[in-house]
């Protein structure tokens, strides 16, 4: 199994309810393709979604999630890596996503290596970094803080020199019976 993220601009907002309840709809095709929903990030205006699933390829993944009637034109396989140590409970604190996009492919120890060096930055506006996503293109990435809020985390990147295309404030929407992969 790999980890595939689904990326959505959403023309009229979504809440939450809508979110799962289309997730649950799509469950027939996601089960029939070995989709297994992990969790979405829903943007606090309603208007970005990004959702992260893990199934047997990208793929399967494509034609599942285009059967239950999802726009997969932003569809791409990654991987996740976690900071050390982090515990599910942490993780149900990210609120920030920032998006970062390298118009050459990047390492992740590259990224990493920044990311550290800019860690007192993160500290001194009360940031702490939780998760990446990493597409196998080695062109996009997702990184998940806990953060007092959206602006707290676009001033630390800024004075750590980091890489960034866009960050917003979301919602974590998991499944109810499940812990989201770390």
């Amino acid at each position: 199994m790999i980890d595939v993220f689904l990326e959505r601009r959403l023309p009229h907002p979504l809440g939450p309810k809508v979110v799962r309840a289309l997730t649950l709809e799509g469950q027939p095709c996601f089960d029939l393709y070995r989709i297994q929903w992990q969790e979405s990030l829903l943007a606090r205006d309603g208007h970005r979604l990004v959702c992260h699933f893990q199934a047997p390829d990208v793929e399967s993944a494509r034609i599942g999630l285009r059967q239950a009637g999802a726009d997969v034109s932003s569809l791409w396989g990654g991987s996740v890596h976690a900071a050390p140590g982090l515990k599910a409970a942490d993780l149900a604190t990210a609120n920030v996503l920032v998006e970062r996009h390298f118009a050459a492919p990047v390492t992740f120890e590259a990224i990493q290596a920044l990311e550290n060096a800019g860690a007192a930055c993160l500290s001194n506006h009360h940031v702490r970094f939780l998760r990446s996503h990493f597409s196998l293109d080695r062109q996009r990435m997702h990184c998940l803080y806990q953060a007092p809020d959206a602006e707290s985390v676009r001033l630390a990147q800024h004075q750590a020199g980091m890489p960034v295309s866009r960050i917003w404030a979301f919602q974590r929407i998991a499944p109810a019976d499940t812990t989201a992969q770390l």
